[in-house]
């Protein structure tokens, strides 16, 4: 104890012995009775008849070895679309965003064009823009246009996301109250200035939680890209299948799907209960 901190009464002592208790009887609660029921389950699924012939289809263990090495390598071709195509959908959405909130009569003609690529690739499925993108684009046979699929994918999932992300970042930004905008002009900031150091700090910490979702999605959707012929990890599970007629592989590559996205929804929801508990002054 410092020697500038006040000495707890017996009672406040009393009461963070109890609060210690609590939590330690609750945690030990919960995990004795998830043990319990997941016991429980994996029971009644092991002994349940048919058992034995979801386990030889899906869950085959030497079928999991033998396409783990191809699987695990083509789903690094996922992480590396997932990182390029978040940063490229970060600066799209922003840019749309920004348009669509400036009050500008001059910027009329862009702000409809933002609001149709908004309307538009919000309306259209991802894989119709993966299709379009992937087949379309070489058909056209136009120099300079990208004919590596890696590319065509990352232009997909960019036009595809950066909708979605837009109307996000313009949600966050509306949500923020006006007197933020005149607090910044008040104190001599321009428009520009006001949004970029006032507005848009709150309004990308409030909807921090929404975009980790959406980007959660986007790691998944990378998958997709199987459809125009890019090897990456569900495209990889998919040859396998189809050479040796066993369904493991896909098992495999949702699991590498899945312990990837774990982390940003831990991560989003710990951002969301912060929010929280940051607006309700907890």
């Amino acid at each position: 104890m410092t020697s500038g901190a006040t000495p707890l009464s017996e009672r406040q002592l009393e009461r963070q012995r109890y609060r210690r208790r609590r939590t330690r009887t609750r945690a030990a609660i919960a995990a004795v009775s998830t043990v319990v029921v997941l016991g429980i389950v994996i029971a009644v699924v092991i002994s349940s008849p048919g058992w034995d012939r979801v386990h030889a289809t899906f869950f085959d263990w030497d079928d999991a070895k033998g396409s783990f090495p191809d699987v695990a390598k083509s789903f690094w071709l996922n992480i590396r679309l997932f990182l390029v195509v978040e940063v490229f959908v970060l600066v799209l959405g922003l840019v749309v965003a920004i348009i669509r909130v400036i009050p500008s009569p001059a910027l009329a003609p862009i702000k409809l064009v933002a609001v149709l690529y908004t309307d538009i690739f919000r309306g259209t499925p991802t894989l119709l823009i993966v299709l379009l993108v992937g087949f379309g684009v070489p058909a056209l046979e136009l120099s300079g246009l990208p004919t590596s699929l890696f590319w065509l994918g990352v232009i997909a999932l960019t036009l595809s996301y950066g909708a979605y992300v837009a109307e996000v970042i313009r949600a966050g930004i509306l949500s923020v109250h006006p007197s933020q905008w005149a607090s910044g002009r008040a104190i001599g900031l321009s428009y520009g200035k006001t949004l970029r150091h006032v507005i848009l700090p709150q309004a990308l910490r409030r909807v921090a939680p929404p975009l980790l979702n959406d980007f959660v999605s986007l790691q998944k959707d990378t998958a997709l890209l199987s459809t125009i012929g890019l090897v990456e990890s569900l495209r990889a599970a998919q040859v396998i299948s189809g050479r040796d007629f066993v369904f493991t592989p896909y098992v495999v590559a949702a699991c590498f799907f899945i312990v990837a996205t774990i982390p940003l929804a831990r991560l989003t929801d710990y951002l969301t209960v912060r929010s929280m508990r940051r607006e309700g002054g907890f």
